[in-house]
């Protein structure tokens, strides 16, 4: 039997393939998509790809504004058994050169107006192939697929090949690439559609990009893996959302979109009346956000944890009989999955210690595309996967994320977590948020320093937040230097890039 992904996701369709599977919510007029129309298109699209006779296993490289068309793409990829390379549309020309010099896709996906361009650096790498696809439903690749029988086999695979490779950000160095087997996202897809109560009934919003685990894996296979209808919006646009939002049950986002939501003056109870389920990821959620949200709608989001290499990990509980929803955490180890956290010298932490959080299960990815050495050095002697998260667990099993390992100051000997500094900074008067990094330092090797973002309306003062902070928290971790700025450096997924922070205060204390 096939342990194909698209398979999985094709049997849990509906009785009824004429019912709506995907309905466009922000296009001039809506546009509907039956789970016939997604088997009829994704069979074309792979059939195009099949009389390509492509090598086995060729990566099919993607950078396309998000539609259902480019969702479709990557189920007709998964189809006809390639392997899926998302690409972050914000990537330039140095960036894409990379990722597909590095890759080396047997064909590239780009929007129309990229086409002149990207074609250039893919032609010159050896791509044979290089189609357009556009948000308005045009594009090279669906005139060419539309020549094809709308009937196709799906490719026979086992759990253990590819079926994406993800492009790490590259804070550090070169982007990695994640490879995802059948196998990584099947598991997820399942225990996640168990751990949130998904059902046939369920209409989930998907306004998250599809490049990205969040939006392309989790949303997307939870919605296809329970048969639910998606209300598809190209972007996140807060009324757009709001104004759909009594039709759905189900709502993914990072936490900048729910503190654009709880901008809105008509979102509250009556907006959510029909909704089961909040999920938060990709960026930590400020308790602020997530009591004022629970304070405004009356539902409690549910904060989770993944990553590129691994997808979702641990989420705090849907079920009531699995626990309480806390705030500030990302809840238990999801089922099937192994979360332990030990020191530098890599011994076991005790309850509530920090340490570097490594990880193990079916969802663990099978290493770093053409980067074996790399791959080693991130998987302990027994296995586990280093996820270079600094983290705890508390008495009860609740796992904390207090940053990444590469944000840890050091500042005269003496660790500083960033998330400790941020945590108590946010507890001041008029700070919306804050973002803690080091740099470097003559004395101390690394100083730690603040950038914070005031509330509207808010004066803050730099040194009265410094002065705020003595007594509250040890000296070494007190900021040498903090700015009140306008905005945090952000990348598409909500992330703040605290890189940007770092190069840009470096010679501070030069």
């Amino acid at each position: 039997m096939s342990d194909n992904l698209f398979v999985a996701l094709r049997a849990a369709a509906p009785a009824d393939p004429d019912t709506t599977a995907i309905e466009t919510a922000d296009t001039a007029s809506p546009l509907y998509y039956t789970w016939r129309d997604i088997d009829r298109a994704t069979a074309r699209i792979a059939n195009l790809l099949a009389s390509l006779e492509l090598p086995a296993d060729s990566r099919i490289a993607v950078q396309t504004e998000k539609s259902v068309e480019a969702l479709l793409l990557y189920l007709a990829v998964l189809r006809a058994g390639f392997v899926y390379l998302p690409l972050n549309t914000a990537y330039q020309a140095s960036e894409i050169e990379y990722f597909i010099g590095n890759a080396e896709p047997a064909v590239v996906v780009c929007s129309g107006r990229n086409f002149p361009w990207i074609s250039r650096i893919a032609f010159k790498a050896g791509t044979k192939h290089v189609f357009t696809l556009n948000e308005d439903c045009t594009g090279s690749l669906l005139d060419r697929a539309a020549w094809h029988s709308d009937t196709h086999l799906p490719a026979h695979k086992t759990s253990d090949e590819l079926a994406a490779i993800l492009y790490t950000s590259g804070t550090t160095g070169r982007s990695k690439g994640a490879m995802l087997t059948h196998g990584n996202l099947l598991s997820n897809a399942r225990v996640l559609h168990d751990w949130w109560g998904w059902q046939s009934s369920d209409v989930l919003i998907h306004a998250l990009p599809i490049f990205h685990v969040h939006g392309l894996f989790v949303a997307s296979h939870g919605a296809l893996l329970a048969g639910a209808k998606m209300l598809w919006f190209s972007k996140f646009d807060p009324k757009a959302v709001l104004a759909r939002l009594p039709e759905a049950t189900v709502f993914m986002g990072v936490p900048t979109l729910y503190v654009r939501l709880l901008g809105e003056p008509g979102f509250g109870r009556d907006a959510c009346r029909h909704m089961r389920l909040f999920v938060a990821g990709s960026a930590p959620l400020l308790i602020e956000t997530f009591d004022a949200f629970r304070e405004r709608t009356g539902h409690t989001i549910v904060e989770r944890y993944g990553m590129s290499e691994t997808v979702m990990l641990t989420s705090n509980p849907y079920h009531a009989k699995d626990g309480g929803r806390r705030g500030g955490t990302v809840g238990f180890p999801l089922p099937g999955v192994g979360v332990r956290v030990r020191d530098d010298q890599g011994r076991p932490c005790g309850t509530d210690e920090i340490g570097g959080i490594e990880v193990k299960g079916p969802n663990v990815f099978k290493g770093y595309w053409r980067m074996p050495e790399k791959t080693a050095e991130e998987f302990t002697a027994d296995g586990w996967f280093r996820t270079g998260d600094v983290g705890k667990i508390d008495a009860r099993g609740y796992v904390t994320i207090v940053g990444r390992s590469k944000d840890l100051i050091i500042s005269g000997g003496y660790n500083v977590y960033p998330a400790e500094v941020e945590g108590v900074i946010h507890e001041m008067p008029g700070v919306a948020e804050s973002a803690v990094v080091g740099v470097p330092h003559p004395d101390f090797g690394e100083a730690v320093v603040a950038v914070v973002v005031p509330k509207p309306g808010a004066a803050l003062d730099g040194d009265a937040i410094i002065a705020g902070l003595k007594g509250r928290i040890a000296s070494f971790k007190v900021p040498k230097r903090v700015f009140v700025v306008d905005e945090l450096p952000r990348n598409q997924m909500g992330k703040v890039q605290k890189k940007a922070l770092r190069d840009e205060h470096a010679a501070l204390f030069k």
